[in-house]
């Protein structure tokens, strides 16, 4: 990297949340910073509120009590009051968060927050105990932080000055250089791997998988560790032709030592009917553990470890 280490520190950034003692994200206890915006849609998507690369509003209906007094907050009166339930004209709002700030029902919410590495890092370091005692450190997750590779940079070689473990989750779309350059500095990555037909992947996130899958390898020469992580969808990619060729994949891949298997679950559902605008989201059901095992034995023909759950 060729920036001083003041100007990476002042490098900005857009996250939508910071998650601390996070287990399921890497090697011991962990802080997850996630990053806001993705090039994917995936229709079973637990993070929507990760799609968008920029700041939105978010309105949770169940707790609104209809007190009116967002509508009265609002400096663009972008807020009206039908059937004593509030409606917020997005073309109106400016997201300042008046509205936010007046809800004592704590209905509605600003969803991602321009920060800078100095301020992630402060709540990064509070945990440094944490991190020597259980092996952990901190992920890198989303959204897509490949979409924001001078702030992820900047992240992972402060993280690095500072002895602190790194690893980065993301779906591989990316520039290859990106990739390369992420490379690199990260000591995880935990590969994020849909399906492995092309036209399949397209269908339902949006994009296809080409540069992924060679991104994926790209990434295993360079000697880093990597997990793959599937996430399991009934309909989409728990065919056994699916599954095989993805083990023949993986055990292409030279510094692939797990792959983890993570069933489909419900929880992006929620988080969609809060966003405005709303998203379309997959209505499937959880595969259960029988399923799993099946899975998890026929990917075990490729690879030495596969783990249910992250």
């Amino acid at each position: 990297m060729h920036q001083s280490t003041q100007t990476e520190l002042e490098t900005k950034g857009l996250v939508f949340d910071i998650k601390k003692y996070a287990i399921h994200d890497g090697p011991g206890i962990r802080t997850t910073v996630f990053f806001k915006g993705c090039p994917l849609q995936c229709l079973w998507c637990h993070n929507p509120e990760s799609w968008k690369a920029h700041v939105e509003l978010g309105f949770r209906k169940g707790r609104c009590v209809g007190c009116g007094q967002c509508a009265k907050a609002c400096p663009r009166e972008a807020i009206s009051l039908v059937e004593n339930r509030p409606v917020t004209d997005t073309e109106k709002c400016i997201l300042c968060g008046r509205c936010v700030d007046v809800c004592l029902a704590g209905a509605r919410q600003i969803i991602g927050r321009e920060t800078t590495v100095s301020e992630v890092m402060a709540e990064v370091e509070r945990d440094v105990i944490f991190y020597d005692q259980s092996g952990g450190g901190v992920t890198f997750s989303g959204g897509e932080p490949l979409m924001q590779p001078d702030f992820l940079l900047a992240l992972l070689n402060q993280c690095r000055a500072r002895n602190i473990h790194t690893a980065v989750d993301t779906s591989c779309y990316a520039e290859p250089e990106i990739a390369e350059s992420v490379a690199k500095w990260a000591d995880l990555f935990l590969c994020d791997l849909k399906h492995m037909d092309n036209e399949m992947h397209e269908r339902f996130t949006g994009i296809g998988n080409n540069l992924i899958l060679e991104n994926i390898r790209r990434i295993s020469q360079t000697g880093k560790k990597i997990v793959i992580r599937i996430p399991i969808i009934p309909g989409f990619n728990d065919e056994v032709a699916n599954i095989e060729a993805t083990g023949n994949f993986v055990a292409s891949l030279p510094g692939v030592g797990r792959i983890d298997i993570l069933p489909f679950n419900h929880g992006g559902a929620e988080k969609s009917a809060r966003l405005m605008g709303g998203i379309k989201s997959m209505q499937i059901e959880t595969p259960d553990e029988e399923q799993m095992s099946l899975i998890a034995e026929n990917l075990n023909k490729y690879v030495f470890e596969v783990k249910i759950g992250g």
